[in-house]
């Protein structure tokens, strides 16, 4: 696997966008219903996991980019990066979230607001790496 200089400044960039709008939509958006779902981990336990979270988002962030990069395209980046968002959300987003609400406590209803709040998530991300690599 051989990483361009632009791949990992868009491998950085994905990581940093990945912790910080995970963030967002799991610890400000999701919060509270998180809190309030029994037998999730209280917050005190899983800051003692955080190290998990932080490798998944940096092994996110390297693959969300090397794949980009893989399979870039001459087309406008944009309409690119929106595809490419979409994409990963039917492959990792829709699915985890529909599996989890099968194997642990979430609720249907929690499930299809993290599938909502991801998938916008990885949109996001597709775009700024479509920029990035334009």
């Amino acid at each position: 696997m051989t990483m361009s200089r632009k791949c990992i400044v868009s491998a950085v960039v994905m990581f940093i966008m990945a912790w910080a709008l995970s963030f967002v939509v799991h610890g400000l958006l999701l919060g509270a219903d998180y809190a309030a779902t029994p037998g999730m981990r209280p917050p005190a336990e899983a800051q003692t996991l955080m190290h998990y979270l932080i490798l998944a988002q940096a092994l996110f962030g390297i693959a969300f980019a090397w794949v980009y990069v893989q399979g870039k395209e001459d087309k406008p980046w944009l309409a690119q990066g929106v595809r490419y968002g979409i994409a990963i959300a039917f492959l990792t987003v829709i699915p985890t979230y529909l599996i989890y609400h099968v194997v642990t406590p979430v609720p249907l209803a929690l499930a299809i607001k993290q599938i909502g709040f991801d998938s916008v998530r990885v949109v996001l991300m597709g775009v700024v790496l479509a920029w990035i690599n334009r």
